[in-house]
């Protein structure tokens, strides 16, 4: 018998998540079935969708979100032993996954795409979830045209971190927003051409210096007044991709913010929300041509690495504290 270990949420978080919140249980895995692998989790993904979804879920619930480990023992010839796979079974060390036992989309267990040589927490990160949401996200819904200019919120985490790179690959001008000078000057050593601290900045002037002409494209992470400034400086026919809006998700009541309706009809704005399993079939796609990026130097993904089963709660609450640069993962 294997003995693992996984985070339990048996109470609904209430602002921050709290450590007890959640409760560690050991318990034994069964004996593999026909169609079921053993995977010893390497990386575990945090991510902020985890807090968005936590009411949503009946309490206790075992902590989902994604994992890369290594097929231990197999009964699928799919899945052979040696074989690194990427799941959505959370925060564990241990997991026995069915692999025929998937519901919805993101819930399916495939193998790690072929990283030629690069870290495998990769697929969690710039070539896993977090990619294909800014690498769709963005190119699909924004359209980005050469030389337009392209606001990202949440500019210094997994997803904003990669679209302003992505924004750059594609010849447009790029501002990012995020809350620490040490994150603007990171921004600025990997492309944004300005980066605005919104937690100082007087953010309707700083963002007229930064686009006299206007802004064509806002990637939007995180809501609020904030997301309200930047789309009443939008161009007439400006594009909104809306990711996340995590300014709001500790919050108890939702926060409010300036009324959009005026300059949506006035500039005629397209403004849409997203989901990346839209794409699902074309994830494929989006990984290879995330990773031919890297290797050619165009886009520098950067992880925020915790090492430790029993930091990944610390990991969690870091990342929804915005204390992390790039993809918050944790190291088992």
């Amino acid at each position: 018998m294997v003995k693992a270990r996984k985070y339990v949420v048996k109470k609904h978080f209430e602002g921050l998540p709290k450590r007890e919140d959640f409760e560690i249980v050991e318990y034994e895995l069964p004996p593999l079935k026909n169609g079921e692998i053993l995977v010893k989790v390497e990386w575990v993904s945090v991510d902020p969708y985890l807090r968005a979804y936590n009411s949503q879920n009946p309490v206790p619930y075992d902590q989902f979100g994604f994992q890369v480990g290594l097929v231990e023992d197999s009964k699928d010839p799919r899945f052979p032993v040696g074989t690194r796979v990427v799941s959505h079974k959370g925060w564990c060390d241990y997991v026995v996954i069915d692999t025929n036992d998937a519901k919805t989309d993101d819930e399916k267990v495939h193998k790690l795409p072929n990283l030629k040589g690069l870290s495998n927490s990769l697929g969690v990160g710039a070539v896993g979830m977090p990619g294909v949401t800014a690498y769709f996200g963005f190119l699909e819904l924004c359209q980005p045209k050469t030389g337009e200019t392209v606001v990202v919120t949440g500019a210094a985490g997994a997803v904003g971190s990669l679209v302003g790179q992505i924004a750059k690959i594609k010849g447009c001008k790029v501002i990012g927003l995020a809350g620490s000078d040490d994150k603007l000057k990171w921004l600025e050593e990997i492309g944004f051409d300005k980066a605005i601290n919104y937690k100082t900045a007087d953010i309707k002037t700083a963002l007229k210096e930064a686009a006299p002409n206007g802004i064509d494209c806002y990637f939007d992470n995180v809501g609020g007044e904030l997301s309200s400034e930047i789309i009443y400086q939008m161009n007439d026919f400006g594009r909104v991709a809306v990711c996340g809006s995590i300014s709001a998700y500790n919050e108890s009541d939702t926060p409010k913010a300036t009324i959009l309706q005026p300059v949506l009809v006035g500039k005629q704005l397209k403004i849409e929300g997203f989901l990346c399993w839209r794409w699902f079939n074309r994830h494929p796609e989006g990984y290879a041509q995330l990773a031919k990026w890297i290797h050619t130097g165009e886009l520098h993904p950067r992880e925020h690495i915790t090492e430790g089963f029993e930091n990944i709660y610390d990991a969690f609450v870091g990342m929804l504290k915005g204390e992390n640069f790039g993809k918050a993962v944790v190291k088992l």
